[in-house]
């Protein structure tokens, strides 16, 4: 499938991954469409890639069909890519110090980062399934963040973990359900990324983490995982499985 001159939906496009992937896809010829919670940072990253923003809180269901409608109305070209990167990473141990359960802590997460990407799938993959198949019968193709504490979960991330453990997990049976349809699933699941919430610590801080990665000893860069994007969206062939994009890291216990 080609990029240039279809709609792509680009979850948490305002920031991080899912800004360099929405500035990527749109340099690639695709039009594209933000769902960020943030309205502001959606509305400016849309604004600089000729795209259209809308504030969407992934994990309410009825405001995502509804922002996906009115984003296919909007548009010229048919929804055939949706990407999911908006999630939050925060952090508790199952017990608290104080020894209560972090349950509301782990509900909040499991909603935005695993029922999010859910929802904006299931929406997105209701559109796609309706539109005429292009060449190979592909109708479309939905990319999910997981990310490498997927498996390597450390301390404080159970929630985390969970949820992006949900994303790998439903990785194959969205792509079988999905088959018939001529839609294809992927999940990437990313190690140590140059994001705003890593370039908020210290630098000798970074340099530790950095030191960790195998090759490149260094922070992945977000453009390197929207190429990973572009390429599952080019490669018919890629499909029901979770790739990880780590530069052969191992996330140690803490």
């Amino acid at each position: 499938m080609q990029i240039k001159g279809h709609l792509a939906i680009v979850t948490g496009g305002g920031s991080g991954l899912g800004a360099a992937t929405a500035r990527h896809l749109a340099s690639q010829g695709a039009e594209v469409a933000i769902f960020d919670f943030d309205a502001a940072r959606g509305a400016e990253v849309a604004a600089e890639i000729g795209g259209r923003a809308y504030q969407v809180d992934v994990s309410d269901a009825a405001q995502v069909g509804d922002a996906v409608a009115q984003a296919v109305r909007d548009a010229r070209g048919q929804l055939r890519a949706v990407v999911n990167c908006a999630g939050i990473g925060l952090a508790a141990r199952v017990v608290n110090r104080d020894g209560t359960p972090s349950t509301e802590l782990f509900e909040r997460v499991i909603r935005v980062n695993l029922i999010g990407s859910f929802n904006v799938m299931a929406h997105g993959a209701a559109v796609m399934q309706t539109l005429d198949p292009l060449d190979g019968g592909e109708r479309g193709v939905v990319v999910n963040t997981s990310s490498a504490a997927w498996q390597d979960g450390q301390v404080g991330q159970a929630a985390y973990a969970a949820s992006k453990g949900g994303i790998s997990a439903l990785c194959l049976p969205a792509a079988r359900d999905f088959a018939r349809a001529g839609i294809r699933c992927m999940a990437i699941a990313p190690g140590l990324f140059r994001t705003p919430m890593m370039e908020s610590l210290p630098e000798e801080t970074t340099a530790a983490i950095a030191a960790n990665i195998p090759f490149p000893a260094r922070l992945g860069d977000p453009m390197e995982y929207a190429l990973m994007v572009a390429q599952i969206i080019e490669n018919p062939y890629l499909n029901g499985t979770t790739i990880r994009l780590d530069g052969a890291t191992r996330l140690p216990p803490k």
